[in-house]
């Protein structure tokens, strides 16, 4: 009898997790900091809209941090239903809290790769050529949790160089996410900048996706007087995630949604995904497996 009263008790919980998860009103996106935030809520307006037509919730609540951590802090607090994350935030998660987020999607490149690069961009009248031309320079990090602007560079360039990069460079700096740490290359204030990059097309469109090709997009930065000086490995394109408490009905119906935003409104798919994709495609959790262990190696979690 205390069996069955207990089997009843555990499925009544279940049902009352799944009406709240059927009857949610808000839905709360994290938008991850690197760009300014005007850019980032106007990019994302017409995701919001897409949502509550979808959906019919009530109120979308678009939270654009100030860093990346703030948006991992608010998955892993609760506070946020979804988000797109790097590589590395995403193992920042997992390594805290394996089950507090699901990766449902990621981006796929023009090319059909689900994979971009770390890219090193200094001023063309620099006279740096190459990360041997830069011995040391000043190296510009973009953010402490992100794969392209910092986990990669500092994993990899010691692998051309042979040295770690505090000791090859006279100075490393976070300067504040991608579009700030790109600004400060072009500015001068740094004399290489790590940049997330397509690495497809032209450089003078500052490639296909990326902060580059934002930044090129926008008019902020002329790509005539930059030069690109370093390129990584391909890295896994970072996932879009879903809260774990929705529950699986959720995840499946957020996944359908997205698979079809870039057939629905290309130019919105355009503007959340930062540049030109072919669109999106199914992740397993284990996608990211070589970056969890190269982010636990290297900084912890």
């Amino acid at each position: 009898m205390l069996k069955k009263t207990l089997l009843a008790a555990v499925a009544l919980a279940a049902l009352a997790g799944s009406a709240v998860a059927q009857d949610l009103k808000e839905f709360r996106v994290g938008i991850l900091g690197g760009e300014n935030e005007t850019d980032r809520l106007r990019n994302y307006a017409c995701f919001a809209d897409h949502l509550k037509k979808e959906f019919g919730f009530e109120k979308v609540s678009l939270f654009p941090a100030a860093d990346y951590d703030g948006v991992i802090q608010g998955l892993l607090g609760g506070t946020l239903d979804f988000a797109e994350l790097g590589a590395a935030g995403y193992a920042k998660i997992y390594l805290k809290d394996a089950k507090a987020v699901t990766p449902i999607l990621t981006k796929q490149e023009v090319d059909g790769a689900t994979g971009y690069y770390s890219i090193g961009l200094a001023r063309k009248d620099s006279g740096i050529k190459s990360i041997a031309d830069a011995k040391g320079k000043t190296l510009g990090y973009a953010d402490p949790d992100s794969t392209s602007g910092y986990l990669v560079p500092l994993t990899q360039i010691p692998k051309t160089t042979g040295v770690p990069n505090d000791k090859y460079f006279a100075k490393t700096q976070f300067n504040g996410g991608h579009e700030n740490n790109l600004l400060a290359a072009y500015d001068g204030k740094v004399d290489i900048a790590v940049d997330d990059s397509s690495g497809l097309g032209d450089f003078k469109d500052g490639y296909t996706s990326g902060t580059f090709h934002k930044v090129v997009a926008k008019g902020t930065v002329d790509p005539n007087k930059l030069v690109e000086v370093w390129r990584s490995p391909l890295i896994p394109n970072g996932p879009f995630v879903v809260q774990n408490s929705l529950g699986d009905q959720w995840k499946a119906k957020l996944t359908s949604f997205l698979l079809d935003l870039p057939k629905k409104d290309e130019k919105c798919f355009s503007a959340i995904a930062g540049g030109n994709y072919k669109g999106f495609v199914k992740v397993e959790p284990g996608f990211y497996d070589a970056i969890i262990d190269v982010r636990k190696q290297s900084i912890g979690g």
